[in-house]
């Protein structure tokens, strides 16, 4: 704690040295302030000079205090705008086109990070984004060198068919719904980071004061960026020269796209795969990928397709040493025309030459998309490739956000307390589940912790619940570490003011980054509506499991939340995704109809029914228990046997 505060006090030296006053990046022009709210102005200022805010028709004033720092609650106006915002000292500054309506946090990993341009249907969604009303501001992703007060960047951003494609999808469209239900200005502030894990985006007091991460947090070293930065290099080429062997100049890189050039001692990767999932783990850099396939003589000489399905971020393809094309961006599917005579009778070599920048990295997306057409011929791709790391990205940090507990908090929402807004979209967890039953405890702190920091009392947090995936074919056999991880996310709505949205039946199974993100904001939006927006009639959210009763063979579950009745989604009108187990914990699938607000449930494989699991599964997708209004119910379990994750603590470089 020493360490933390003589950063503090040398930051507020640094802060009151500026001789003009300077607010945080967080106010700009467009941007929008909280409606019916006390809006705190704050920024520095010399020691004592006297500051003047105005506002629409408000004007206060205060004087800067002994370190520099000053801040004005103006008192909450309605909707509306635009305005000016102007604060004077010795210098002067204004923002224009000012709005004040509703604003949201949107904060998570990568589905929050997710953007517009990426989502189904995003040609559509971005020509039809003529919002001006709706404004965005996207935190810089930057890792700090110390605990922060501000952010490096970043600008408000008014939507429009030109620009709505960089913001985040989850927030586009809650807000989009918002603003046709209420007609008032909608401000997103998106503070989110791909591959995060939760404890990153958390205080480090929170985590001093919790009995789950108090010791652990002791026996770390004080937060130092420089030698951080240092170790995480020498740690990531120690493990990529112990994986391949040294490094090599780029002279000799040259032969790596020839058939000739012998790759047997390469290590091997399956693919379609991010390599973050696989050996390299968290590498920006380039790396070269190389398979060899037999091509027939009926096949020699035919003009051919080659589709390489999704890489990450960019590429340069050969066959057999000619470059067959190359296309830069992670979202885009690569499909590249082989002219005749290229491909020959017996081997023919394909070489990858992938660029990340940052992020995920390497070829995936769905096995079914990585192929080698000629005419009606397909020859699939998915399998072991070869491998090797050409470089390292000069411009990587090699302290991820993950490095140390508390980084993202301190860069990335720190800068924005105490700024006033309604509340956070949150969406997050598939970093933590390898630790999921720990979620239980990690996910209900972070919540608390925000809600300390700000002084706005229980603020609304609606969260997401994780979306189906087929992560590692867990199930009730295996085991599931997504289910558990759902699981906890379920228990959080034990808090006061929390929301969760039922993600299972819009998932996609070989993408973690499901695009049907529309369905996400709209659901998210009807919980804010029902619960703050005076639309109480409204449904939203889908059966939630009661209790639960046995009878011969038979369970009978009854559910609360059923809006106008349990309806059952598809056309074959089979329920689908309920499992019963008898006490030796043995589990089948079960048949199943809908009485009332009732499931009846059975298995003629289990006589003496003893607990029910539904969706317990990675890949949940086949539940189609909803509610008439479309609302899916979210994954249950009736039984507390011991899960795969329990025991699993959070520890630096787990």
């Amino acid at each position: 704690m020493k360490n933390i505060f003589l950063v503090v006090v040398a930051l507020s030296h640094s802060l009151f040295s500026y001789a003009n006053v300077r607010l945080p990046k967080i106010f700009g022009n467009n941007m929008v302030l909280q409606r019916s709210k006390p809006i705190p102005v704050w920024g520095w200022a010399d020691v004592g000079e006297k500051i003047t805010v105005q506002f629409n028709k408000q004007v206060k004033s205060i004087h800067a205090d002994e370190y520099g720092h000053w801040m004005v609650k103006l008192n909450s106006e309605v909707a509306g705008g635009p305005y000016r915002l102007t604060v004077k000292g010795k210098n002067g500054i204004t923002f224009n086109n000012i709005l004040v309506g509703e604003v949201w946090i949107c904060s998570g990993q990568s589905n929050m990070e997710f953007e517009v341009r990426s989502a189904i249907n995003a040609g559509k969604e971005m020509a039809g984004a003529d919002y001006a009303q709706i404004r965005h501001f996207k935190i810089p992703a930057v890792v700090p060198a110390s605990l922060q007060y501000d952010k490096p960047g970043g600008e408000w951003i008014m939507c429009s068919p030109e620009n709505a494609g960089a913001f985040t999808a989850i927030g586009y469209f809650f807000a989009k719904e918002l603003y046709s239900r209420l007609k008032v200005p909608v401000g997103l502030i998106n503070a989110s980071w791909g591959g995060t894990e939760i404890e990153t985006w958390m205080s480090r007091g929170a985590l001093e004061n919790s009995e789950e991460f108090r010791s652990m947090i002791k026996t770390l070293p004080p937060f130092n960026h420089d030698s951080l930065e240092r170790a995480g290099k020498e740690a990531t080429i120690k493990e990529v020269e112990a994986l391949q062997g040294p490094l090599v100049n780029v002279t000799d890189v040259v032969s790596w796209k020839d058939s000739a050039m012998d790759d047997s001692k390469w290590p091997k990767m399956k693919i379609p795969s991010l390599w973050e999932a696989e050996q390299l783990g968290d590498l920006d850099g380039i790396v070269w990928f190389r398979k060899m396939i037999d091509i027939s003589a009926k096949d020699t000489g035919k003009a051919a397709t080659l589709n390489l399905g999704m890489i990450d971020d960019n590429d340069i393809t050969y066959v057999n040493g000619a470059m067959a094309g190359s296309t830069n961006g992670y979202n885009k599917k690569r499909a590249y025309a082989i002219p005749a005579g290229v491909l020959k009778e017996g081997k023919n070599l394909i070489a990858v030459r992938v660029t990340d920048t940052g992020d995920g990295g390497g070829i995936y997306g769905d096995s079914a998309n990585l192929n080698l057409r000629i005419g009606d011929h397909i020859i699939p791709l998915a399998g072991n490739w070869s491998f090797r790391v050409e470089s390292l990205s000069n411009a990587a940090s090699y302290i991820d956000p993950n490095s140390y507990p508390s980084m993202l908090f301190n860069a990335m929402i720190k800068p924005l307390i105490p700024c006033a807004f309604r509340g956070v979209l949150w969406y997050q967890g598939e970093s933590n589940t390898d630790r999921a039953y720990q979620y239980r405890k990690a996910f209900p702190l972070l919540i608390k912790d925000w809600r300390t920091h700000w002084h706005q009392g229980n603020f609304p947090f609606y969260f997401v619940q994780l979306a189906s995936f087929n992560a590692a074919n867990g199930n009730s056999k295996n085991g599931s570490a997504w289910a558990e991880l759902r699981e906890a996310q379920t228990m959080a709505l034990s808090l006061a003011g929390t929301g969760m949205c039922v993600t299972t039946d819009i998932g996609e199974a070989k993408d973690i980054h499901p695009k049907d993100k529309q369905d996400v904001g709209k659901r998210l939006a009807a919980i804010a509506l029902h619960n703050l927006y005076e639309n109480k009639d409204m449904v939203c959210a889908g059966p939630v499991y009661q209790s639960m009763e046995t009878a011969l063979n038979r369970t009978i579950l009854s559910f609360k939340n059923i809006g106008s009745g349990l309806s059952v989604k598809g056309s074959d009108g089979i329920l689908k995704g309920f499992e019963i187990a008898g006490v030796d914990k043995q589990f089948h699938d079960a048949k199943g109809f809908i009485e009332g607000n009732r499931v009846i449930m059975y298995s003629d494989s289990v006589s003496s029914p003893a607990v029910v699991r539904f969706g317990w599964a990675d890949d949940a997708g086949i539940d189609n228990l909803f509610n008439k209004e479309g609302f899916p119910a979210g994954p249950f379990r009736t039984d507390h046997w011991k899960g795969i994750t329990e025991g699993k603590k959070y520890s630096i470089g787990h």
